[in-house]
């Protein structure tokens, strides 16, 4: 997992509260496991008219958000069905960082464990940040995980809160597989000596 330090990008407001996961990758998408390849089918209905074409009006389709790396919405962001392709679709797509009022509780935990920062900051505050947005990208935001703040472009910096653990796991690039990882030397050794004294069960 990629490593989470400081961000520095375009951010795309979403004013819009109660994004279901659906909305964010609709359900006929889920047929792959591959985390891969998601992006384009992110936010599909909301996106595209039904002969394929891009919805203009859609902020991921205007010009000036189609890099965005950081995504403003408002309240229940994530909410819906549980599905990990949620976080795959975003990161797919670029996206590594998104500021809402809060987050569906799977969503948010799903979001950890892919290497997207889910950044919760009052209604007032997203608001702020999505007139920032709007300013396209000249105004860009800087979300800085290791001093837990979010930087306006105006130089202003907004304090958030954030579970130590989740942190540093997202600062080293830790995912489940890379905190077991951490213990290798030590599941190297049991193995070691579970092949010495139980030879049958490695055959």
């Amino acid at each position: 997992m990629k490593p989470f330090t400081t961000l520095t990008g375009v951010a795309a407001p979403l004013p819009a509260a109660n994004v279901d996961t659906d909305k964010i990758i609709p359900a006929r998408f889920l047929k792959t496991i591959a985390r891969t390849g998601l992006g384009k089918h992110l936010f599909a209905n909301m996106r595209f008219n039904a002969d394929g074409s891009e919805k203009p009006d859609f902020v991921l389709n205007q010009p000036a958000y189609r890099n965005a790396e950081i995504l403003i919405a408002f309240e229940n962001f994530g909410c819906g069905s549980s599905r990990e392709h949620a976080p795959w679709a975003l990161l797919d797509f670029g996206i590594r960082c998104v500021i809402a009022p809060d987050f569906a509780d799977i969503f948010h935990n799903n979001s950890f464990k892919n290497g997207i920062l889910p950044v919760k900051l009052p209604r007032e505050i997203c608001e702020k940040l999505m007139e920032d947005a709007k300013l396209g990208g000249n105004a860009r935001l800087t979300v800085d995980l290791e001093r837990s703040v979010v930087i306006r472009p105006n130089g202003e910096e907004i304090p958030f809160a954030i579970d130590a653990f989740r942190r540093h796991c997202l600062l080293n690039g830790l995912d489940d597989i890379g905190q077991t990882l951490q213990h290798k030397s030590a599941i190297d050794g049991f193995e070691a000596r579970q092949r010495a004294a139980q030879p049958w069960l490695y055959g």
